[in-house]
């Protein structure tokens, strides 16, 4: 049967199709030779910056776990203490701080910039004193394993560039997500398993879009593209066998496809096919190794209370920051959670506090338990979100009910493990909160961090397409070496 196909493929390339082809390559070619001189004399080949797989220099950390919380978390509720906004409450944003910063439609009409205290308290904590607010008592207990970066800062001011600018490195998407990047610089670790996975969760408050272009592999190999695991019973789709047929007959299956597709290769040359084939077996071995990872029935007591009995129900942050840890131990390079529900233009008291509750026992407890398993030192974990919220309220003020509009000029991430300075507070914005006052940290610089981390120079991680070098930090972004140990 095999034979003829083959036979049957063969055959079908006659005169006519022949000449249509060769037509269309040879007006590509001349084409090309135009646009990009270089084409014809070999250039410069990536390899020449970067051999994918090999890392640039030793890594401190050998894998992601990504826990973005979008809709923007407010700092103010968080973890950047301003009592002057008490003092302060409800007199107009002075002009000479605002300066010329763009303001959404949302507030940029508004008469008057009400400063608003936020309604939480704050303590210190751990060995570096810093200030935590009350709605995050599980956080304030690993203070000393986290470092707290207070001055980040983006050109972003609405959802969905700021999300994609994070994770893509470019406000208006179609770029690989940097999952893809680091599954392309750094190869895979489990065979078994995709280098880059992807869970969802949502919390009560407004839900900004998450879209699947911010897991794309963009110009990269589909190889590299996250795969998102669903709360459902299947948790990658149509990974089951069909109704009917066994694992040997996947098999036969899978092996007569390999060698149609290899045809199609040597006809065609395109990349692509390769990676499908690749994507094909990559689901078969996934048949075994992901109902194993996914199955929590094996984890201890304990485990189960540092997370939180939300751990157990299907599709909760809780849940997926336990998933997260066994995907991680298991050699997944890069795990991205996206919590939605952090966008209180209003009601903030009320809907921030059921986020936090939400996140944050799981996000302290992967902490401890990676720390415990020994694993906290080779796996980076990053919390926070698209940008900041601002230090005036968005319409009425009350103390008790509020709001807050975006605001890119200022926010706070945290980043444990994986070889970033634990116990650590860097940098400082303004007394109300609303500028950096000292060691700004821009995305591109938190990306180049992040490679660097992984042992890759972000200036090297380059692929050309269309004529041109990309890479995750575009042509800006500085590693921020106070915050490495």
């Amino acid at each position: 049967m095999l034979e003829k196909e083959i036979l049957e493929h063969g055959l079908s390339f006659n005169r006519r199709r022949f000449l249509s082809t060769m037509s269309l390559g040879l007006g590509s070619v001349a084409l090309g030779s135009l646009l990009v001189p270089s084409l014809l004399n070999g250039g410069d080949q990536d390899g020449a910056e970067f051999t994918p797989g090999i890392p640039h220099f030793a890594p401190k950390a050998k894998r992601v776990i990504y826990l973005f919380q979008n809709g923007a978390p407010s700092q103010l509720e968080t973890f950047d203490y301003k009592p002057k906004l008490c003092d302060m409450m409800g007199l107009d944003l002075p002009a000479s701080v605002r300066g010329t910063q763009r303001l959404t439609g949302m507030t940029a009409n508004q008469a008057t910039f009400p400063l608003a205290p936020s309604f939480t308290n704050f303590k210190q904590y751990g060995q570096s004193g810093a200030w935590i607010s009350d709605i995050m008592p599980y956080t304030s207990k690993i203070v000393d394993d986290i470092c707290i970066i207070r001055s980040m800062y983006t050109e972003a001011i609405n959802h969905d560039p700021a999300l994609t600018f994070f994770q893509t490195g470019s406000q208006q998407g179609n770029r690989p997500s940097m999952g893809s990047w680091l599954s392309y610089g750094l190869g895979n670790e489990n065979k078994n398993l995709p280098d880059f996975t992807v869970l969802l969760s949502r919390g009560i408050g407004n839900g900004q879009g998450v879209y699947s272009k911010l897991w794309s592999n963009g110009f990269l190999d589909s190889i590299h593209q996250g795969v998102q695991f669903s709360k459902g019973e299947d948790p990658v789709l149509y990974l089951r066998d069909p109704e009917g047929m066994d694992r040997k007959e996947r098999r036969e299956m899978l092996d007569h496809l390999a060698e149609l597709n290899d045809l199609s290769y040597q006809e065609f040359g395109d990349p692509e096919i390769s990676a499908k084939v690749k994507q094909y077996e990559m689901a078969y071995r996934m048949q075994t190794a992901v109902p194993e990872v996914m199955d929590l029935s094996k984890e201890s007591d304990d485990i189960i209370k540092l997370y939180g009995p939300d751990c157990l129900v299907p599709g909760t942050f809780a849940a997926n920051c336990l998933l997260a840890r066994k995907l991680s131990e298991n050699g997944v390079r890069f795990v991205q959670l996206y919590h939605q529900g952090w966008d209180q233009h209003g009601n903030l008291p009320f809907e921030i506090q059921s986020q936090a509750k939400d996140t944050d026992q799981a996000s302290a407890a992967l902490i401890s338990d990676l720390k415990q398993r020994g694993l906290l030192d080779e796996t980076l974990v990053i919390w926070g979100g698209e940008f900041g919220r601002t230090c005036y309220s968005q319409g009425k003020l009350t103390i008790d009910n509020y709001g807050r509009d975006h605001h890119p000029r200022c926010f706070s991430i945290w980043m444990a493990g994986g070889g970033i300075k634990p116990g650590m507070v860097y940098g400082e914005t303004d007394e109300l909160g609303y500028n950096v006052q000292k060691n700004p940290v821009h995305v591109h610089d938190f990306q180049a961090t992040v490679l660097n981390q992984l042992g890759l120079d972000h200036e090297k991680l380059v692929y050309k397409h269309m004529g041109r070098r990309f890479r995750l930090t575009d042509v800006s972004g500085k590693v921020v070496r106070d915050i490495i140990s």
